[in-house]
């Protein structure tokens, strides 16, 4: 493994172990807390790691989904469904192209990206705020097909 995935990899090995224990406010902390563990960070690549690791910041902090430590080791897939069943709360559609997702308070930007990234072809684009994403369809057809993907994707 390169030295640079492998450093990654420890990194982020290590702030999934901190959040189990630690009540994280800001990156910066994570930042000391991973220094204290002889892993240096900068507060970029820490910001990269939490979107990689599916990580939203809530009102409490930093915090991974519920399930997150029984996926430990398992494929990336995995940690990104169980960060979708644990922030999504509601899915509705407004009108014949728009659908709304309302999410768990600060995750909303979490789940925009997992939903960019997924390159779903019903999907025109997305716009995220703090708990609120909408996503634009061509038409009804398309949000009707949106709809049931993100049913599938985003229930238990």
């Amino acid at each position: 493994m390169p030295v640079a995935t492998e450093s990654t990899a420890q990194r982020r090995e290590a702030i999934l172990e901190i959040l189990q224990v630690e009540d994280v406010l800001r990156q910066s902390q994570l930042v000391g807390l991973l220094a204290q563990r002889g892993i240096t960070a900068t507060q970029s690549s820490i910001s990269r790691d939490l979107q990689q690791l599916g990580i939203a910041k809530l009102g409490s902090g930093y915090q991974q989904p519920r399930s997150e430590t029984a996926t430990r080791g398992n494929q990336s897939e995995s940690r990104a469904r169980l960060v979708r069943v644990d922030f999504v709360r509601e899915i509705n559609t407004a009108g014949p192209n728009l659908t709304v997702i309302k999410t768990a308070v600060g995750a909303a930007q979490t789940v925009a990206v997992f939903l960019d990234r997924a390159s779903w072809p019903e999907i025109v684009g997305t716009l995220s705020g703090d708990d609120t994403i909408f996503i634009a369809t061509q038409n009804v057809s398309d949000q009707r097909s949106l709809v049931t993907k993100l049913q599938n994707h985003f229930s238990d």
